[in-house]
């Protein structure tokens, strides 16, 4: 593309409640959005990276409808991103097509002549390029978001009135199963390291517990790459610089030293335990409670108290 190209990103809002990502892809668009559902002005005080935003109340999401919509307002503007949250990844196949264009999903940023995208558990990433607009889904925690520096410049957006298609009805909103939930949105997680694997049960057998625990109480399990290069778990369960990104509100590391490139992916958890066996260790150091101790003993113990078949 020749001279600037515009950018936006588009943020589905329910309820002045924001998608996971929304500020990271905020931030990949120059600070450019629109938002659009419902509590939008609301949600728009909580985006740091926010430089001008349009704001649409536009009702209950409806993908179908919403598509249409948009592409009649964004049928000029080259890029548009969307968070990978469940309703970017349900919006935005509908908005390039409404609007003739490639969908690229999944992608860790930007470039000049299309994207990059991650692929094959996380292990690749693949370059595309586009000659021409496109539409893109970024994935949560693929790169920082800083704040903007000054107020963003905020305007009102009419969207065009519906055209009366049906479209599809969004009867409830189910939370995902703990042990299914994409790690990037998981308010809490039981970690795996390798320190886990000391003990009667070996290696994927104490990993498949720590699951079922977790599960109880209402957490997903995460892991080191120590314990995914071992096979204890799949790579899609990796947190640090090479896995996924979290953001937890509650960490329990069972068995984890805590290298640099595993505490890298952790964001800034508002509880952190750590269970290891070495007081010093710089997991134990950055935990709000350190229990020294065995981490799969403790584990077995947590399962015994919670009724959970070992």
């Amino acid at each position: 593309m020749n001279g600037p190209v515009h950018t936006i990103a588009v943020i589905v809002v329910r309820d002045g409640v924001l998608p996971l990502g929304a500020d990271e892809t905020v931030a990949e668009a120059g600070g450019e959005a629109l938002l659009v559902g419902t509590g939008v002005k609301e949600a728009a005080g909580e985006l740091v990276s926010l430089r001008n935003g349009r704001l649409a109340e536009n009702g209950l999401f409806a993908p179908g409808r919403w598509a249409r919509q948009l592409a009649a307002v964004l049928s000029r503007t080259e890029r548009i991103l969307l968070p990978s949250s469940p309703d970017g990844r349900d919006l935005a196949p509908r908005l390039a097509a409404g609007l003739g264009r490639p969908l690229l999903p999944g992608a860790i940023r930007v470039t000049g002549d299309g994207a990059e995208l991650a692929r094959w558990d996380d292990r690749a990433c693949v370059r595309l390029a586009v000659d021409g607009p496109f539409v893109a889904t970024l994935r949560p925690g693929a790169r920082g978001a800083a704040p903007a520096g000054e107020p963003a410049v905020l305007t009102e957006l009419a969207l065009p009135e519906p055209d009366g298609t049906p479209d599809v009805t969004v009867l409830e909103v189910l939370d995902p199963e703990p042990g299914t939930v994409d790690l990037a949105e998981a308010p809490r997680i039981f970690g795996a390291g390798a320190g886990l694997g000391h003990g009667e049960l070996d290696g994927p057998a104490v990993v498949g517990l720590l699951g079922r625990v977790a599960s109880v109480v209402g957490a997903s399990v995460g892991a080191t790459r120590v314990v995914t290069d071992a096979g204890w778990t799949g790579y899609q369960r990796q947190i640090g610089t090479t896995g996924v990104v979290v953001k937890p509100e509650l960490y329990v590391a069972f068995g984890i030293s805590g290298a640099a490139q595993h505490i890298g992916g952790l964001g800034a958890p508002a509880h952190v335990v750590s269970i290891n066996i070495d007081p010093s260790c710089p997991m134990t150091a950055m935990a709000d409670l350190g229990i020294v101790a065995d981490a799969q003993a403790v584990l077995l113990e947590l399962a015994r108290m919670l009724e959970v078949r070992s």
